[in-house]
């Protein structure tokens, strides 16, 4: 088991363990150990929160002790430094950032040469290393020998000129866009301008401490309000580091991951290019996704909630789009992980070439109604143990006898248990959430 990386890398408050200096410093030092061999040549990236540059630095000294040559693009898009990865022929990419938490948190995320997240077995391999620096008392840094690495815009220049070049055209689509105060602040007006779309641009105003602060994919409400206001054609919001994306419909609706997988897919399909007639979602994406899908003659496949978890079951599968309700879509043809500016484009070049607006090109998907439930726990014990956990979980089940779905799950970047239910009754929905949430709460919390 993994003490250190979860679904998505390194991640808690920083300054505390495991984001601590000295910790930061191991870590920069295994992975430096643990590149492939031949020119040892990262990229390395952050989001705005106040505290990536200090790890982006810490992290770099540790890299560089070991002989690694690093360069930074500066503040860029977690997918950003996923495709600098495997087009600029270096041995890892790595980004500063906590994603959609909140600005006193942040996170360490590998990418490989590849420009894939590690396999589970490499990162359990720079944990054993990272434990046995720490244990030895090796690890540290003197703070006079930490330096900072200036950021190169050509390398930002090459990724976005990559986003630009992946569609067709978007029309001259009239959009907002919410950028969470996050890395794609700077980015999205960049890439946005060079595809042609208008946009009007909201919570791009990094602070070190605003970021995903009530905006953002964490809030799509939020652009969803500004769309009719500003009578725009569509919103988006991306989170902190622009690695999913959010929309609204020309009338203020929500628009979730799980209406925007719908759409692509049924575009791909269109050209023939959905492998297989196949989607991966995962486990939390709504069952009225999955009818109105087979409604179009394409399969779904659900896989563990992460988007490391939906590439593994597409590569499996064979798919070429899998994603997850929470806006993380990808694209395996063209990129190795969600890219929240790609959906965005994607998505405006099919509203623009339909000549429809978004709002009815997804109007036949009917959501069952959903309820999530988060409980903080002070431990991620096994809910299969716990009998009053399991009891409730069954109880849920033999009530909704098909007529619904019951996903219980920890999460796997924070100290939460979550528990989802979805079922045609709202009444048995409220029901049951209450009572799975109240024992965990009991025994956990």
């Amino acid at each position: 088991m993994r003490k250190l990386f979860g679904t998505d890398g390194i991640r808690g408050v920083a300054g505390e363990y495991p984001l601590d200096e000295r910790t930061v410093y191991a870590v920069g030092c295994a992975l430096g150990h643990h590149l492939p061999a031949g020119p040892r040549r990262l990229v390395t990236g952050q989001d705005t929160r106040e505290s990536s540059a200090w790890i982006t630095e810490v992290l770099y000294s540790g890299l560089r002790d070991t002989g690694a040559q690093v360069e930074s693009a500066g503040v860029i898009t977690t997918p950003g430094i996923a495709y600098l990865a495997h087009t600029q022929n270096l041995s890892a990419g790595v980004v500063i950032s906590a994603s959609h938490n909140p600005w006193h948190d942040n996170g360490i995320k590998i990418f490989g040469p590849d420009g894939y997240k590690l396999p589970d077995q490499t990162e359990l391999e720079i944990e054993q290393e990272i434990f046995t620096q720490l244990g030895s008392g090796a690890a540290g840094i003197e703070r006079s020998a930490i330096v900072s690495l200036p950021g190169d815009a050509r390398l930002r220049q090459a990724y976005s000129q990559w986003l630009a070049r992946s569609i067709a055209n978007t029309g001259a689509l009239n959009a907002v866009v919410d950028c969470a105060n996050g890395a794609a602040s700077n980015l999205a007006p960049e890439v946005l301008g060079k595809c042609g779309v208008r946009a009007q641009f909201i919570h791009h105003s990094p602070n070190g401490r605003n970021i995903n602060e009530n905006c953002g994919a964490l809030h799509p409400e939020v652009v969803a309000r500004e769309v009719p206001l500003r009578k725009a054609d569509i919103g988006v919001s991306f989170d902190g580091d622009a690695d999913r994306a959010l929309f609204a419909d020309h009338r203020g609706n929500v628009v979730n991951g799980d209406a925007i997988m719908l759409l692509l897919a049924r575009e791909l399909k269109r050209q023939g290019r959905l492998a297989n007639d196949l989607v991966v979602a995962t486990t939390m994406s709504n069952v009225g996704l999955e009818i109105a899908l087979r409604g179009s003659g394409i399969r779904m496949l659900r896989a563990p909630v992460g988007d490391k978890y939906v590439l593994e079951e597409m590569k499996k599968s064979g798919a070429v789009l899998g994603g997850e309700q929470s806006g993380h879509i990808i694209f395996s043809e063209i990129a190795t992980t969600g890219d929240g500016l790609l959906t965005a484009l994607k998505v405006m070049e099919i509203v623009a070439r339909a000549g429809k607006p978004l709002a009815e090109l997804v109007g036949d998907l009917k959501v069952f109604p959903q309820v999530i439930r988060n409980v903080r726990v002070r431990e991620k014990q096994s809910l299969e143990q716990i009998p009053a956990v399991q009891a409730a979980i069954s109880e849920a089940q033999r009530d909704l006898d098909g007529t619904g779905r019951v996903v219980v799950r920890y999460s796997g970047t924070e100290a939460l248990a979550r528990v989802m239910i979805e079922a045609e009754s709202r009444e048995k929905m409220e029901k049951h959430a209450s009572a799975i949430a109240g024992a965990i709460q009991q025994a956990l919390g």
